[in-house]
C-alpha cells in the first residue's frame, strides 16, 4: 500500500525562504553594476581647452663661413707595383753547384751578393786554352818580327830600289799584320772566356726583395732559363687613375730639386685605422686606362717594406694591393671651403640673413670628395644652413636653438 507524498517537503526553496534569497541576490548584483559605473567615470581622462598651434620660425643649425686659400684632396684608387722589377736570368749555362741562403721568397739581397754559382769547371779549362793561344800567338809574332828584321837586312844589301807593294812584300810586312793580329784575337779571346767564367757567379743587380726562386743546388740550367725574380726595395710606385678634368690641380716634379704633390696612402681592407703610408706624385704616364678613360699617373713610395729605422712601424706595402691615395692639389686662392653635404641641388646654398632663409647660386670652382671650393656666391662671415629641411621657400622665417622666441 503506497504513501502520500509531502510536495512541501520535496521543494524547500518555495516559500518566504526562496523569496528573500531571491531579493539578496539582486541587491548585490545591483550594487556591483553601480560600483563598476562609478570605476569607469571615475577613471575617464579629462578634456582641457588650449590655443590652436601659432606658425613659429624654423629651427635650424648654421655654419659660419671664411674666405681663404685651401689645397683639395683628389682621392683616388690605384695598384701597388714595383717600381724595379728583374728576373734573373744566366748568360752561361751548367749546373747549380750553390746559391745563397737568402734566396728564398721573402728574402732581402743586397747589391752585388752572389746568389748563384754554376759549376766553373768548364769555364776554367777553356780560359786556360785560350791563354796557352795568346802565348802561341805573341811566340808567333815574335819570329815573324825577327824574319822581317833578316829580310830588310838582306834587302838592303841588294841595293835596289821598289815600289811601296813590292818593298811590303819583301820585307814580309803582311806576315807581320798576319802575326799581330793573331795575338789580338788571341786577347779577345782570354777576355771572352774570363767573362764566361765570371759569368758562372749571378749577383743581384741592387738591394732586393726575392719574390720567387725556380733553382736549387744540382740544377741544370741552360742560358737564359729563369732563376728567381727580384724587385727593388728602395720604392715603389702605386699606378693610379684620375679624371683628365682634375689634372691641372695635379703638381708633378718638373725638375731635379722638385718634388711632386704630397700623397697619403692607406690599405683600407688591411690596416688599422689612421695607419697610412707617405708618397709623391711622380709622372703623368701619358695615356689614358683602356675601361675609365682616365689618366694614369704614378706615385712613388720610399722603403716600402719599412727597413729603415724610421720607418719601422709603418706596414708593409704588397705588391698588387688595392689602395686609395689621397693627393694634395695646388692651392685654391679667394675660395669658401665648405661641406659637399650643404650644396644643395642646382648649386645652390641655404643661407640664414636677417632670420630669413636665402637660397644663394654659388660657383664651385672644384670639388673633392668631402669639400666644395665656393668662388663666389658666398662672402665671409655668412652663415650656412646645415640642417635639412623638409619644406624650403626662400625667404621662409628661420631661427637658431639660442635664439629668444
Amino acid at each position: 500500500m503506497s504513501e502520500a507524498v509531502n510536495d512541501s517537503a520535496a521543494r524547500p526553496e518555495t516559500g518566504r525562504a526562496g523569496w528573500f534569497k531571491t531579493t539578496i541576490i539582486s541587491i548585490l548584483i545591483l550594487a556591483l553594476g553601480a560600483g563598476l559605473i562609478w570605476f569607469i567615470f571615475r577613471t575617464e581622462p579629462s578634456a582641457t581647452r588650449s590655443e590652436a598651434p601659432r606658425d613659429t620660425a624654423m629651427l635650424v643649425e648654421v655654419t659660419e663661413v671664411t674666405k681663404g686659400t685651401f689645397r683639395p684632396t683628389i682621392t683616388a684608387m690605384g695598384t701597388v707595383q714595383p717600381a724595379r722589377e728583374v728576373v734573373l736570368r744566366p748568360r752561361v749555362s751548367g749546373m747549380v753547384v750553390s746559391h745563397a741562403p737568402e734566396l728564398t721568397p721573402g728574402g732581402i739581397v743586397e747589391e752585388g751578393e752572389t746568389l748563384v754559382r754554376i759549376d766553373q769547371a768548364d769555364y776554367e779549362t777553356t780560359l786556360q786554352q785560350r791563354r796557352s793561344e795568346l802565348r802561341q800567338a805573341r811566340a808567333d809574332l815574335e819570329v815573324e818580327k825577327g824574319r822581317q828584321n833578316v829580310a830588310e837586312q838582306e834587302f838592303q844589301l841588294l841595293d835596289e830600289e821598289l815600289s811601296g807593294p813590292n818593298r811590303a812584300l819583301v820585307l814580309r810586312q803582311p806576315q807581320l799584320d798576319s802575326a799581330q793580329a793573331a795575338v789580338e784575337a788571341a786577347e779577345a779571346a782570354v777576355r771572352q772566356a774570363q767573362l764566361q767564367l765570371e759569368r758562372t757567379r749571378i749577383k743581384a743587380p741592387f738591394d732586393a726583395r726575392v719574390l720567387t726562386r725556380e733553382v736549387n743546388t744540382g740544377s741544370q740550367v741552360s742560358t737564359g732559363e729563369s732563376l728567381a725574380r727580384l724587385v727593388g726595395v728602395e720604392t715603389y710606385w702605386v699606378e693610379t687613375t684620375v679624371p683628365t678634368d682634375k689634372l691641372r690641380w695635379l703638381s708633378f716634379p718638373d725638375g731635379s730639386n722638385s718634388e711632386g704633390a704630397a700623397v697619403r696612402v692607406r690599405n683600407n681592407t688591411a690596416w688599422p685605422e689612421g695607419v697610412h703610408r707617405e708618397g709623391r706624385l711622380y709622372k703623368l704616364v701619358g695615356e689614358l686606362e683602356d675601361n675609365s678613360r682616365m689618366a694614369r699617373v704614378l706615385i712613388t713610395i720610399d722603403d716600402p717594406f719599412g727597413l729603415d729605422s724610421g720607418e719601422a712601424r709603418k706596414p708593409p706595402l704588397l705588391i698588387g694591393s688595392y689602395v686609395e691615395n689621397h693627393i694634395q692639389g695646388r692651392a685654391i686662392q679667394d675660395v669658401v671651403k665648405l661641406d659637399r653635404n650643404y650644396v644643395r641641388r642646382n648649386n645652390t646654398v641655404w643661407v640664414m640673413a636677417d632670420g630669413e632663409l636665402a637660397i644663394r647660386d654659388v660657383e664651385i670652382r672644384f670639388q673633392d670628395a668631402e669639400h666644395a671650393y665656393i668662388s663666389s656666391g658666398l662672402d665671409d662671415g655668412d652663415r650656412v644652413i646645415t640642417s635639412h629641411l623638409s619644406t624650403v621657400v626662400d625667404g621662409a622665417d628661420v631661427r637658431l636653438e639660442d635664439a629668444e622666441e
